[in-house]
């Protein structure tokens, strides 16, 4: 089932962010129709334990921007290392480009961030990424690749981080004169307080 993203929330029965600021308008899909999609949606139809497990899988997946292909391999990857599974999948996603881009505020939304690294504007450590996946380590920095191609989407950054100063999270830094990031360190699971429960995921791909 393709949903689009405002769909997408309505599904999971809350907001997902996925459409930057107007998700924090009154244009808002969840607040003209908090229901559920669908001609005949019953928001009051009772959810089986596989159903709500589903549900939490769903949300991360689609608050990510990932296909279930690349979802379901960073379960294999992270399954097989040690540690609380909760913090190695919610490092994973939050180290994404795409996502540290959009924490940085240089994108209004995940999937904005995605174009822009696919379009080659941005670089980490003086290299262009061209990968919205591209994992970052602690370290490692981020910013506007230089010349004319770029020049047009760092001014529109520079007006937007100066109408409206984005909250960043403790594990990255901002020099929002030069726009330039940096990760300080990979963040746990109780720092990013993810928007569904990780440990569903386990549950789900574990039946």
């Amino acid at each position: 089932m393709n949903l689009t993203r405002c769909k997408k929330c309505r599904r999971a029965g809350r907001k997902l962010f996925l459409k930057g600021e107007r998700c924090f308008s009154p244009k808002c899909a969840m607040v003209k129709k908090p229901y559920a999609p669908g001609q005949h949606a019953k928001p009051s139809v009772a959810v089986t334990e596989y159903g709500k497990q589903l549900r939490e899988k769903q949300v991360l997946k689609n608050v990510y921007g990932l296909r279930e292909k690349q979802f379901k391999k960073y379960f294999k990857d992270l399954s097989k290392k040690g540690g609380k599974f909760g913090d190695l999948l919610v490092g994973r996603l939050e180290t994404r480009l795409d996502c540290v881009a959009h924490r940085l505020g240089f994108a209004e939304s995940r999937s904005y961030a995605r174009q822009l690294i696919g379009h080659g504007f941005l670089q980490v450590n003086g290299r262009k990424v061209t990968i919205p996946s591209f994992n970052l380590k602690e370290g490692d920095e981020i910013s506007f690749v230089g010349g004319k191609e770029s020049k047009n989407c760092v001014k529109l950054v520079r007006e937007r981080l100066t109408a409206k100063k984005p909250e960043i999270p403790a594990w990255l830094m901002l020099n929002a004169k030069d726009l330039k990031g940096k990760l300080l360190n990979i963040p746990t699971e109780r720092e990013v307080n993810p928007d569904a429960n990780p440990q569903a995921v386990i549950e789900f791909y574990s039946r």
